[in-house]
């Protein structure tokens, strides 16, 4: 056989040579392909977490001031329904507690808004839309310790904590805690000694435990979410009813209050100090009877309005009957400081009158101010300072049977009585229309009188804004109250 070439010697071991290089060279290629993939992967999602994050972000933006908007219609029908009444003198409507027309998912760029709350008991607990209304509750920095006491599930020990809490000095009320006992606690801390400025520092007080303040509304947002309408699957503990059971902050507030004018806006005529011209300018006032009143104030205060219904006629002295007045003669004895033998007429009780042929005159006879007219005309004068505000008032259209029964003289029934009577009869014009309850009398109306409004102030708006395509949602809620030009902002709060 002829022998090979030198050139032909070791061709197989190089192409196989040259056939490893390659493949070796191939699945390196393939491993930087493949780890460059995994980059180019892992890059572009964290760039798509990225984006998805930043398009969040903006949606909750959006869903921000989407709640901002619901918040600001609000505060300006509230606003235009303030002129409103005032036009028509009217106290309440109740017309923007339960407006869906208004408040119910409102279309609005991207998303919608929605003002709603949580309905009361009487209610049947379902979700309302509109605001909700401070001078329904109990006012926590104005109530006595007697209103307190009324709050179910409430002690005298916890009272005394409250009013040491709330009040300047450092003396411990019976059952009570001042600086010493919070001092000793871990962490320690001291009473606020002053009004409180959120419900929640009621949580600080000894004795009144999470349940007691929260009841079932474990974050305080004032809505029945669904942990709290399972009964004990979650927490917080609920009874499973479909009613939000908000313990006592449900009933408290802190920014209740109402100027001293009348429904028209304009100022009350103080029938303590006001003279007879201005007394008689008063519709449903008569000359007269603005004489029997300033009479009548001569020798009685006028603590509140209900005392008008004790207003008598007026007899001038120089029509005094000879023989009534010869029966009430005391004849003044030679010893007797300034008699000079004078005869001095008293009043029926004992009090010395006025000599007669003196100008004025002693309330006698019938009572000239009836219920009916002292429901004309309540509205437009006060007793107290009409300078005035009225805070920690409570507006009897709108408090709950819970709230109403604080009040001094309210029984649960008669408290009843008033949401039921406002239901069937519509809402109180003005106070007097208490008088009209079934149960009420003229003692328990003068000791409500002071403490009470037929109209609110100061509202509560709770917001939330959506934006339709993504669901993301965000909610505002803040205490506004009315002025005479603008609405001012009480508290703004947005974990909810």
């Amino acid at each position: 056989m002829p022998l090979e070439s030198r050139s032909d010697v070791g061709q197989p071991e190089k192409r196989q040579s040259m056939i490893r290089a390659t493949g070796s060279v191939l699945v390196g290629l393939l491993w930087c392909l493949a780890l460059l993939s995994v980059v180019v992967i892992g890059v572009l999602h964290t760039a798509s977490l990225d984006l998805r994050v930043v398009k969040n972000y903006g949606d909750q933006v959006q869903a921000h001031y989407l709640a901002l908007a619901g918040i600001e219609k609000a505060k300006a029908l509230l606003y235009q329904e303030a002129a409103s009444r005032k036009r028509s003198a009217k106290n309440h409507t109740g017309d923007l507690y339960d407006s869906p027309e208004n408040f119910r998912d409102v279309p609005l760029g991207r998303g919608q808004f929605r003002v709603f709350r949580q309905g009361e008991r009487e209610e049947r607990g379902r979700v309302l839309y509109g605001i909700s209304d401070e001078e329904s509750r109990l006012n926590i920095n104005q109530a006595s310790a007697e209103e307190l006491t009324k709050l179910y599930r409430m002690t005298p020990d916890v009272v005394a904590a409250i009013i040491d809490f709330r009040d300047a000095d450092n003396t411990v009320l019976p059952g009570g805690a001042e600086a010493e006992y919070y001092a000793s606690l871990q962490p320690p801390y001291i009473p606020r000694n002053g009004p409180f400025q959120t419900l929640r520092e009621l949580a600080m007080i000894r004795g009144i435990s999470r349940e007691l303040l929260l009841g079932e509304d474990a974050n305080q947002n004032g809505l029945l979410d669904p942990e709290e309408d399972d009964g004990s699957i979650t927490e917080p503990l609920d009874n499973n009813d479909g009613i939000l059971d908000a313990g006592w902050s449900g009933l408290l507030t802190l920014d209740s209050l109402v100027q001293s004018v009348s429904a028209s806006g304009q100022d009350r005529v103080n029938v303590q100090s006001a003279d007879e011209k201005t007394l008689g300018a008063v519709p449903g006032i008569s000359a007269d009877l603005a004489k029997a009143i300033v009479a009548y104030r001569g020798q009685n205060k006028l603590d509140t309005l209900a005392d008008l219904l004790d207003v008598s006629a007026v007899r001038p002295q120089n029509q005094v009957n000879p023989l009534e007045a010869a029966a009430v003669v005391n004849q003044a004895g030679p010893s007797s400081p300034g008699s000079r033998g004078s005869p001095v007429i008293t009043s029926r009780s004992g009090a010395p009158g006025q000599q007669p042929g003196n100008s004025g005159g002693q309330p006698t006879g019938p009572k000239l101010v009836s219920e009916d007219l002292l429901m004309e005309i309540a509205d437009d004068v006060t007793a107290g300072d009409s300078n005035q505000s009225q805070a920690g008032a409570i507006n009897i259209n709108t408090a709950s049977p819970a709230v109403l029964e604080c009040l001094p003289g309210l029984s649960k029934e008669l408290a009843q009585a008033i949401v039921s009577h406002r239901k069937s009869a519509g809402f109180f014009p003005n106070i007097a229309g208490l008088l009209k309850v079934p149960g009420m009398n003229r003692e328990i109306f003068k000791q409500v009188a002071p403490k009470v409004s037929a109209r609110s102030e100061t509202f509560r708006i709770l917001s939330e804004g959506k934006v339709t395509s993504t669901g993301a949602r965000k909610r505002i809620q803040v205490t506004v109250r009315l002025g005479a030009y603008s609405i001012e902002t009480l508290s703004y709060r947005e974990d909810l």
